[in-house]
């Protein structure tokens, strides 16, 4: 699907030719002269369009415009949000009619509209074909985002280009995060990264069994023991800017799929386990918008993958790993595998010297009883990172919501047998997976997103969502340098060459 931003007042909108025509009509709208600000007129006047978000009337064949169906799409005070809901309730509304063109005009594109509007119209009309043959992709292959003035276009551009990254880097989640356990294993992800390495700016390694226990990730390795999958560990590079610049270090959940192990799972509702590398889908997905925006700044992106199944090898209850760090961890239920390949993960961060570092994880039910599926859980001993994540969830419309990290939180985690043990019982299981997490990244400002109850939905919806990319990808240009010196960015040709994969043990 390609997204085009051009100016267009009501009356060159008219005059387009596009198979269909949605107009965003605020309460705010001053229709002028021309066919289009007729019909919103005598709509208004008819009460066929009153100032509800989402309201629609549908015209075909409006005298005095070349799109042969008009969407007049109610948008109500005009803030994102109502940007966004009323933009999918148009598009879903044409799913019988599959346009190949569509053109969305709207009045104004401050405060995140452009976002809101762009990414609306992929999500809506996002159709999952990887192993549905039956299954008809979306016909639609020309969006045009009109604004009335070219000074609007000029203003829009960057946040236009940001907006068309952001939905490259969401589809891309959304794809890996749907397709089952057989069509997405470690080996598989590794492929997309290493196809991501080709890109500018972009470098892939990946590491193969061997290496990861030559590493010391003892805690990630005894996760994977019990599948007959190889667990990968994948390293993706950023390099943006100079060398010099300490980089932001993205780490993913990448559990292909999640039995529970010998702590199994009940059958109902297990096939969405798959969804346990959702996270591992964002980090790729965040570097699929990096590569199109080229910003900047420096990003490594950690993904720890491998399946959680049981067998005559798998992690046994109350068995004693050695994490990277060198601490032992009791781990009292395999089915909370996801913090133990974290971990080892979080200490690897160390090595770069990270500005930041935030994990991404389908972590915990908790977290769903919690928050539901609206808000990821945030954690952060650092007022400021937390607060800049935050702001740019809001930004996104991909919101997270701080949980606390008081130490007493933690007490549960004691063991006699091992440093620390891997659960602490069911009493605020998020925010104790969280201080869990917190014992192995001391060294660097760190948050925790817990997005188990927001990278995915259940029921007739079932799918991934995309998300976190939208907060990523909005915190990391938010880090940016205000001025930065042409001099001091790496050309996107000398930092294209990338060393030879190594091998895979």
């Amino acid at each position: 699907m390609n997204f085009e931003l051009k100016t267009l007042d009501l009356t060159a909108a008219a005059s387009l030719k596009t198979d269909v025509l949605i107009v965003l009509v605020s309460a705010a709208l001053k229709p002028a002269r021309g066919s289009l600000s007729e019909l919103i007129a005598q709509a208004r006047k008819s009460g066929d369009l009153d100032a509800t978000s989402g309201k629609i009337l549908s015209v075909w064949r409006a005298a005095g415009v070349s799109a042969g169906r008009v969407l007049l799409v109610s948008t109500g005070d005009g803030h994102a949000r109502q940007v966004r809901q009323a933009v999918a309730a148009a598009v879903a509304s044409l799913k019988s009619v599959a346009p190949q063109s569509l053109t969305l005009w709207m009045e104004d594109a401050s405060e995140q509209r452009v976002h809101a509007a762009t990414q609306a119209v992929a999500d809506t009309s996002y159709v999952y074909t990887a192993t549905k043959p039956t299954a008809k992709a979306s016909a639609l292959k020309r969006v045009v985002l009109g604004l009335p003035t070219p000074s609007q276009t000029k203003a829009a551009k960057a946040d236009f280009d940001h907006a068309c990254a952001q939905v490259a880097g969401v589809a891309l989640a959304k794809e890996w995060g749907n397709r089952p356990a057989n069509h997405a294993t470690p080996s598989m992800l590794a492929k997309v990264a290493q196809a991501l390495g080709k890109k500018p700016r972009v470098r892939c390694e990946v590491l193969g069994p061997a290496q990861i226990q030559k590493l010391g990730m003892g805690s990630f390795a005894a996760v994977a023991q019990g599948s007959r999958e190889p667990m990968r560990f994948i390293v993706l590079h950023y390099n943006g800017a100079a060398k010099s610049q300490a980089p932001t270090v993205l780490v993913g959940k990448g559990i292909t799929f999640d039995t529970g192990g010998i702590s199994i799972k009940p059958a109902a509702g297990m096939d969405e386990m798959k969804f346990d590398m959702c996270g591992a889908a964002s980090v790729l997905g965040t570097f699929e918008a990096l590569a199109q925006l080229q910003p900047a700044i420096n990003v490594v992106g950690l993904i720890p993958t491998c399946e959680n199944m049981p067998g005559g090898l798998a992690l046994k209850p109350g068995d004693v790993v050695t994490s990277m760090s060198g601490q032992t961890i009791e781990v009292l239920n395999t089915d909370a595998e996801g913090r133990l390949i974290l971990c080892d993960a979080l200490t690897y961060a160390k090595r770069f010297k990270p500005r930041a570092v935030v994990d991404i994880a389908t972590l915990t039910g908790a977290c769903v009883v919690s928050l539901g599926h609206v808000r990821s859980g945030l954690f952060s001993a650092s007022d400021e990172l937390a607060h800049a994540l935050e702001a740019a969830g809001e930004a996104a419309l991909d919101p997270c919501w701080r949980l606390p990290l008081d130490d007493e939180y933690a007490e549960g985690l004691k063991s006699n047998f091992a440093d620390v043990a891997n659960v602490g019982g069911r009493d605020g299981g998020a925010i104790t997976a969280a201080k869990f997490l917190q014992r192995f990244a001391k060294d660097y400002p760190w948050a925790h997103l817990d997005i188990a109850g927001s990278a995915w939905k259940s029921g007739a919806a079932k799918g991934a969502t995309g998300r976190p990319v939208g907060l990523l990808l909005h915190y990391l240009l938010g880090t940016v340098p205000k001025r930065q010196s042409k001099a001091t960015v790496p050309q996107a040709k000398s930092v294209a060459r990338r060393r030879s994969p190594k091998r895979l043990a």
